[in-house]
C-alpha cells in the first residue's frame, strides 16, 4: 500500500529568517494524521536566511540527520565538534543522554536549504555521537545510513536504513526492501513509485510492499531519500 503525502499539504512556519515546511507534526504545526511514520518522526525542509541560524539548543535520545541541498551549515556542539557541512553531505548526530548544538548558514548573503530529519532511537541514555560524510552522486541507490555502519555507512542507533536515490531521465530500477515499512521523500524531479507519481517535496508512506518499481518519469534528474524502517 502506497499513501501519498503531497508537498503542498505540509505544515509551514515562517519566522522571516527561517521558512520551514513540515512533513510531520512539529512545533506549532499539529495534525494527528501526520505524527510520523514508524520511527521516522521529523522531515523539515528548512530555508535559512544568510548569516542566520539556530542558536544553541538541546536534544536528547534522538537520531538527527541533516542533508544540505543548497549552501552549507556551520555546526558546533557541546561534544566539541566544530564542522562545516556543505551541500550534498550527510550529517548524523546521535543526541544520546543529551547534547547542545547550534547551526548557522555559513553564507552571509545567500540562503541555506537543508533537510532536518529525526529518527527515534532504539537505545537510550548513551554517549552522544557525531558523524559526517559525502557519498557522491552515483546513479541508482547509494546506502547512506545503516544500523551496523557497514561498508562505510553512517551508523544509526535504530533498525533503520537510509538510501540516496539518483535516476537519470527515463531510467528505472526495481527496489526490494528488507523492511515492511518504507518512506520515500522526493527531493527533486518526477519519480513514479509503481503507479504513484511524486514531485519535489512529496512523500510516500509504503506498507507491506516487497518490490517497488522506481522510475524517473520527468526530463530532469531525480533525487530522493529512501528510508527502510522497523
Amino acid at each position: 500500500m502506497i499513501t501519498l503525502r503531497k508537498a503542498n499539504d505540509r505544515g509551514r512556519a515562517n519566522f522571516g529568517w527561517l521558512d520551514s515546511k513540515h512533513t510531520f507534526s512539529f512545533g506549532s504545526y499539529y495534525d494527528p494524521r501526520h505524527m510520523g511514520f514508524s520511527k521516522l518522526r521529523v522531515i523539515n525542509d528548512d530555508v535559512v536566511a544568510g548569516g542566520k541560524g539556530f542558536d544553541t539548543h538541546g536534544h536528547r535520545d534522538m537520531e538527527i540527520i541533516s542533508y544540505v541541498l543548497e549552501g552549507s551549515i556551520e555546526h558546533q556542539d557541546s561534544a566539541g565538534n566544530v564542522q562545516v557541512l556543505p551541500a550534498g553531505e550527510f550529517q548524523l548526530m546521535s543526541a544520546g543522554k543529551g547534547i547542545f548544538h547550534s547551526e548557522y548558514n555559513a553564507r552571509k548573503n545567500k540562503p541555506l536549504r537543508f533537510l532536518q530529519i529525526w529518527i527515534e532511537p532504539n537505545v537510550f541514555g548513551q554517549k552522544p555521537g557525531y558523524q559526517q560524510k559525502a557519498f557522491g552522486k552515483a546513479e541508482g541507490l547509494t546506502t547512506i545510513i545503516t544500523p551496523t555502519g557497514e561498508n562505510g555507512t553512517l551508523q544509526i542507533k535504530q533498525q533503520a536504513t537510509l538510501h540516496q536515490l539518483i535516476l537519470a531521465p527515463g531510467d528505472e530500477l526495481t527496489f526490494e526492501p528488507d523492511s515492511a515499512k518504507v518512506y520515500i521523500h522526493q527531493v527533486e524531479g518526477k519519480l513514479h513509485v509503481d503507479n504513484v507519481q511524486l514531485t519535489s517535496g512529496d512523500g510516500a508512506k509504503i506498507n507491506g510492499e516487497n518490490k517497488l518499481l522506481l522510475t524517473n518519469s520527468g526530463s530532469k534528474q531525480v533525487t530522493a531519500l529512501v528510508f527502510e524502517l522497523p
